[in-house]
């Protein structure tokens, strides 16, 4: 009988704790944050019209999301990590920030402007997602930390396809978050700021690298008695 060394997904740990930290903190948010929160709107808001099939590639960010940590997961340790810094990062963040200052929109249409399949899933969505704790935006930033996990895997270099894949979905997704009247552009803006800071940090800067690097040099060190 095959035995299976389940200690060699022990990276998961990390990833099963803060989803657990993430989601009853999110949770605990949403119930709490109701009233009496901070209204984020822009005037840009005002000029983006309602486009309800939208709301596809809005659900297809947790496939696209989830898919992209599995994938790394199971094929490549060190990008695994990288896309958890990156992500886990500017979540906690979120709701550092949604705990501090609550936030919230009224962008949302009153009635449907029109009858269809779209609508409807807007409409679920809406009955289950409130229109608080949106600042800055998970959605746009975790396809960014998603789309930047792809383009600097050496797993996918020369991949044009799924590189331009990645970045189709990327883009249709943060258009999403704004046509189906879930975020304000602030929101989108500053997602695109935090992402572009952890960028510098993570894949630039490579501080899962640079860590190591500097755990190598101190072992490596004499030790003086």
């Amino acid at each position: 009988m095959k035995k299976y060394d389940l200690r060699k997904y022990r990276h998961a740990i990390p990833l099963i704790i803060y989803g657990i930290i993430y989601l009853s903190w999110f949770i605990y948010l949403e119930q709490k944050i109701t009233k009496d929160y901070r209204v984020i709107h822009v005037t840009l808001d005002d000029y983006i019209p309602f486009c309800e099939v939208f709301v596809v590639p809005y659900f297809l960010w947790f496939l696209y999301v989830s898919g992209t940590v599995a994938y790394f997961f199971f094929n490549d340790k060190d990008d695994y990590f990288r896309a958890c810094i990156f992500l886990f990062t500017g979540m906690t963040i979120f709701l550092i920030v949604s705990t501090l200052f609550p936030n919230g929109h009224h962008l949302r249409p009153q009635v449907m402007p029109r009858d269809n399949v779209f609508t409807w899933l807007v409409s679920r969505l809406y009955s289950t997602d409130t229109p608080t704790n949106l600042w800055p935006s998970i959605h746009v930033y975790n396809s960014l930390g998603a789309h930047f996990a792809i383009v600097k895997s050496n797993k996918f270099c020369g991949e044009r396809p799924i590189r331009a894949a990645s970045l189709l979905m990327c883009l249709s997704i943060i258009l999403s978050t704004m046509f189906i009247k879930q975020h304000s552009v602030f929101d989108v803006v500053t997602a695109f700021i935090m992402a572009a800071v952890m960028y510098g940090i993570v894949y630039k800067y490579d501080i899962l690298t640079m860590h190591r690097l500097r755990a190598m040099r101190k072992k490596a060190a004499p030790q003086i008695n």
